[in-house]
């Protein structure tokens, strides 16, 4: 089956899923095969749930009726439906990559955009092949501004989600040490990253970039750009504002100062870049100040909240060891007393992985920090002469620790990559 014919199937539905426990009645469902499982198998699941089509590449499992559509390969028919659609917008679509912070950033520019615009924007942190693809698929013809979340782990990818979404404007929160098994080291970060700006000057394209930056001033300097930082030769000028003490940080543009509810100094560009968006869109100041102030953390990311024992700083949804320093420094800002940390594996670091932990032990250990715990393999495997530090191999083994230990009125610091799962930890602190 064509792309245009599987397009005018895609016009009579109610949109796209490839997850039986997220279909809608009447939407079309594409079968995709993964590592475990043969997505052709929930074909029939899916049309019993109220899906209206079913795209299956597996002749096996094709029935003889209207309701099932073969083709090739469902995740490439996916990927060239997705395309396809893009390709009936003259609407502005913004790609979002970076090391750290990208999720925050579109969801803090979405917050903005949205005080005056219709915009559709990458749900949760679905920003690979397959999310970037259903993404796209569910701008409408009521959408005026999208906004894309492309994540990458290896080279050609953001090359390839850039051929998908077709940016018209980019911006590459920054480059850390992320995904460094898939990159082979930062300079395979940087290169990767980049094919957004590469995207953008092939196709005259604006890169949003951060003046404070070096690396990002480097790599855009022969192309067009728009430009945001505390410098005086920026388009927008925007002053990081934020008291001491690890409070919300706060901006100031045009003598107005923005109060956000995030906390810790790595978050100032994210918010930045979300007003800088805001301003080359025309949205008035007072606008682009409710959004920014009308944004509430969730998904793990940077929340800060009560518990009836502690004050905790829960970032768990993903770390990397540059998100993870920047966060440690932001958070020994703080009273240096009654100070916890728990700290998870980085995961996805190949080579790496010894070494990047052992420098966040070596970092940590000299601070004043009541008490330490590592979790996870890696960081089991680290070494540290300090007094305070207790180690655990799984998230599990915590739990009875914490139980017996009991803390009382701390303020705890929890991060680690999604795998290790210590947003569990929270019940119990």
């Amino acid at each position: 089956m064509q792309v245009k014919e599987l397009y005018a199937y895609f016009l009579r539905s109610t949109g796209v899923a490839t997850d039986t426990r997220k279909i809608k009645k009447g939407c079309l469902f594409f079968c995709l095969k993964g590592e475990k499982f043969d997505g052709n198998t929930f074909a029939e699941e899916a049309l019993a749930k109220g899906a209206k089509f079913v795209v299956v590449d597996d002749p096996k499992h094709q029935k003889n009726n209207h309701s099932y559509l073969l083709v090739k390969e469902s995740l490439r028919s996916l990927q060239e439906l997705a395309h396809h659609h893009r390709n009936q917008f003259s609407i502005p679509v913004i790609g979002l990559t970076g090391s750290n912070g990208k999720t925050t950033t579109k969801e803090l520019v979405n917050t903005v955009l949205s005080q005056q615009f219709i915009t559709t924007a990458t749900e949760g942190n679905l920003n690979n092949h397959i999310g970037v693809p259903l993404t796209l698929l569910n701008i409408n013809f009521e959408t005026q501004i999208a906004l894309v979340e492309m994540g990458a782990n290896h080279l050609k990818e953001i090359a390839f989600l850039c051929e998908l979404a077709q940016p018209s404007l980019g911006y590459i929160t920054n480059f850390g040490k992320a995904h460094l098994e898939g990159f082979g080291n930062v300079d395979g970060v940087i290169k990767g990253k980049s094919e957004l700006y590469q995207f953008l000057e092939k196709n005259k394209g604006i890169a949003l970039i951060n003046q404070e930056d070096p690396k990002q001033l480097k790599l855009t300097e022969e192309q067009k750009r728009f430009s945001f930082g505390e410098s005086n030769n920026v388009d927008i000028h925007i002053k990081n504002k934020t008291p001491g003490n690890n409070q919300s940080v706060c901006i100031e543009v045009d003598g107005i100062e923005i109060k956000s509810g995030l906390k810790g100094n790595y978050n100032f560009s994210n918010i930045a870049a979300a007003a800088a968006l805001g301003f080359y869109f025309k949205i008035s100041l007072e606008k682009i100040k409710k959004g920014i102030e009308n944004y509430i953390p969730n998904n793990n990311r940077s929340q800060w909240h009560e518990t009836n024992s502690n004050t905790l700083l829960l970032d768990a949804y993903n770390a990397n060891p540059s998100s993870m320093r920047a966060a440690l420094e932001s958070f020994l800002t703080i009273e240096k007393k009654d100070r916890i940390l728990i700290l998870g594996d980085m995961l996805e670091l190949g080579n790496y992985a010894q070494q990047e932990h052992q420098e966040i032990v070596d970092f940590i250990e000299s601070k004043e920090i009541d008490q330490i715990l590592l979790v996870g393999p890696e960081f089991k495997k680290t070494k540290s002469a300090a007094l305070n530090f207790k180690k655990f191999l799984t998230t599990d083994e915590v739990i009875p620790y914490l139980q017996k230990i009991n803390y009382q009125n701390k303020t705890i610091f929890i991060k680690g990559s999604r795998g290790i799962a210590l947003e569990v930890l929270n019940q119990h602190l």
